[in-house]
């Protein structure tokens, strides 16, 4: 029986009120026919999302702010990662380029905990505890990231199955990339059963197959051995320029079939010329001209040239170039001599002006992977192993190598020790790249502070090692602080009002903008407006009080346009970011209406929440329920005189 059938025959049901059997049939069209299927197990936090909004804000002594004006800002956020993404759904939506988590594996050995417990192998619901969990945070997760982002997953075999089902689930199975066996000991660990456990997991969803980029590594140093260096760069040794497969014969494509000349002394390629080229082939006849060409052999050979046709076995094919790319291209074929026989090949080129690479293989190893160097390096810049399980900075760097430009926002909500920004300033620093990182992490045991927080300071400020070594800052970088903070869900005036201004931050983060400034060279009371601006492009005015909307306008109107937009923010008890009164200056500011945009971005990935109205509705037509209910069971049944036609009191 279908469950077209199945939903016939409920709806037949006696017993039942429409709106069971509606609900009955909307059971049964949920129910899936392939997929991942989980008890869904509430988070304690979800509860605290219901009623209260999260925002960040700064701790701005822990700021490490770089002297050089275009460092890039770097974001550490203290708090739950649910609450931060909420956060984050509005600052950086469509903004993240890559995403890298190590999330908790679930092993059952006290990794994992849920609702400020710890989950153990005996627990009925660990699984579904654990996709719970990842489910919420991957749905937020996939609208940060951009139209070509990426994201990988470490994991290990405790929940590689249902993490692949979920992301299938969460991205579409289309955008699946690949499942990377990641090496991390190769020895293998002695004490799993059965096996020496050497590897993990890696796995990799795009938002779009169709916009998703998979980048190559370089090469190593003995690789570069297969390489040359001519005036254009690299190249090495590429496909034969003789054609292969069924289209490759003379009678397929016959304007490729033609001679090629290599001078015999200095083993430089030439053709013929372009009308003893267009005599070889009559397209009335279809046919090749073969005297004419032993008439050129004859006389190119007689020149010092070897006459090369393209030819597998005494028949004729075709070359993969044409006459006129051979002529202006020359210099991009190889001529590989076997005594007599000469072979012709293309150059194989990297990119223009790049290093030679590879593409990256689907089994993830080198020794740098090892996950006794991400505990080695942990300890050279702490001094102390204050973390389990730190990932090897070389393997992060690799990941953002191969699914980042050098402009990239990258995310890492799940940033234990912090190797992701310590990876992203490393490979900045290597490749002069501008790459902005996001990491977040709850303080759990002081985490937060005393090692994500604490690497990366030192990262960039120079640090000496326990053996004594001086390490360089990596100085041109500037990490800010964050805690989540809280408000009402509820749309008082007063909890408007307050949330833009604790939303405030979280704007400096939206626009890249932190230095605070005067505004057309006047000082603004901070309890009306705050206007900041880095001198770089990036200007924005957060307007608290909407009665200095006239007077903060006649002064941008008295100061002259310098062409550079102005992005304002204005409190609006609706969407109206009150258009009307900047129409003098409307081509120099984009304006937004808060806190409503700040609303709609969280409505998007917030628990749902029901109306006070429609709680109070429910619990009055509860009571009701029971009245009528007690009423029929005292009812008396005589008439009663004592009442009128309309049921009132005579």
């Amino acid at each position: 029986m279908n469950k077209y059938e199945l939903a016939k025959k409920i709806m037949q049901l006696e017993g039942l009120t429409n709106e069971e059997k509606a609900s009955l049939v909307e059971l049964l069209r949920s129910q899936k026919k392939y997929g991942l299927v989980w008890e869904d197990k509430p988070e304690e936090i979800e509860t605290r999302l219901v009623d209260e909004l999260p925002v960040l804000t700064e701790v701005t002594e822990r700021a490490i702010v770089s002297k050089s004006p275009d460092a890039p800002n770097h974001i550490l956020i203290e708090g739950d990662n649910l609450e931060a993404l909420t956060a984050l759904a509005y600052t950086h939506e469509g903004k993240i380029d890559v995403i890298y988590i190590d999330p908790p594996y679930n092993t059952g050995n006290k990794d994992f905990v849920y609702n400020d417990s710890y989950v153990d192998r005996e627990d009925g619901y660990r699984h579904s505890k654990w996709l719970s969990f990842m489910n919420k945070r991957l749905q937020i997760a996939k609208s940060l990231l951009s139209s070509g982002g990426v994201i990988f997953i470490s994991i290990d075999d405790n929940e590689q199955a249902q993490l692949k089902l979920l992301c299938d689930e969460v991205f579409g199975a289309k955008n699946f990339v690949a499942t990377l066996p990641t090496i991390m000991n190769l020895k293998g660990n002695q004490d799993e059963f059965g096996f020496a456990g050497t590897h993990e997991y890696t796995l990799i969803y795009c938002l779009s197959y169709d916009y998703c980029v998979i980048g190559q590594l370089p090469l190593e140093d003995e690789e570069l051995d297969d390489w040359q260096i001519d005036e254009k760069g690299y190249y090495k040794k590429g496909a034969n320029l003789k054609s292969t497969g069924i289209n490759a014969p003379k009678e397929k494509r016959p304007n490729l079939y033609y001679p090629i000349l290599v001078n015999k002394i200095t083993s430089s390629v030439s053709t013929i010329t372009k009308d003893e080229f267009c005599c070889i082939y009559n397209k009335d006849l279809k046919q090749h001209n073969e005297e004419y060409l032993a008439q050129l052999r004859t006389k190119y050979e007689s020149l010092g040239f070897y006459f090369l046709l393209p030819a597998t076995g005494g028949k004729g094919m075709s070359w993969r170039w044409g006459w006129q790319k051979v002529k202006t291209e020359s210099d991009e074929i190889i001529v590989c001599m076997n005594g007599d026989e000469v072979s012709l090949y293309k150059k194989q080129r990297p990119q223009l002006g790049e290093m030679p690479s590879k593409k990256p293989k689907s089994i993830f190893y080198k020794p740098e992977y090892s996950s006794g160097n991400g505990k080695a390096e942990l300890l050279s810049v702490l001094g102390e192993s204050l973390f389990g399980y730190p990932k090897p900075l070389k393997l992060i760097m690799d990941f953002l190598t191969i699914c980042s430009r050098k402009n990239s926002t990258i995310l890492d909500f799940f940033a234990g020790s912090g190797t992701t920004l310590h990876a992203t300033m490393q490979l900045n620093a290597e490749d002069d790249g501008h790459r902005k990182c996001i990491l977040v992490t709850n303080n759990e045991n002081n985490i937060c502070e005393n090692v994500t927080y604490e690497r990366n300071k030192r990262v960039i400020q120079g640090y000496t090692t326990p053996k004594g070594e001086e390490v360089e800052g990596l100085h041109n970088n500037t990490l800010r602080y964050y805690r989540t903070n809280f408000l009402s869900r509820d749309k008082s005036v007063k909890n408007m009002r307050q949330l833009v201004r604790l939303a405030t931050d979280m704007l400096c983060i939206k626009n890249d903008v932190y230095t605070e400034a005067e505004f057309c060279g006047k000082h603004i009371n901070p309890n009306i407006a705050r206007y900041f601006d880095n001198g770089q492009g990036n200007r924005m005015l957060v307007i608290y009080e909407e009665r200095a909307i006239s007077l903060l306008v006649q002064l941008m109107a008295q100061n002259e346009d310098d062409g550079i937009k102005t992005m304002v923010y204005v409190f609006s008890p609706g969407a109206d970011p009150y258009t009307d009164d900047f129409e003098d200056v409307a081509e120099r500011v984009k304006l937004c209406a808060l806190p409503s945009a700040i609303y709609e971005a969280y409505k998007r990935v917030l628990p749902k929440r029901k109306t006070k109205f429609l709680d109070e509705a429910l619990q009055e037509m509860k009571a009701q329920a029971e009245a009528e209910v007690n009423a029929q069971q005292t009812l008396d049944f005589e008439e009663n005189n004592n009442t009128n036609e309309e049921g009132g009191e005579a």
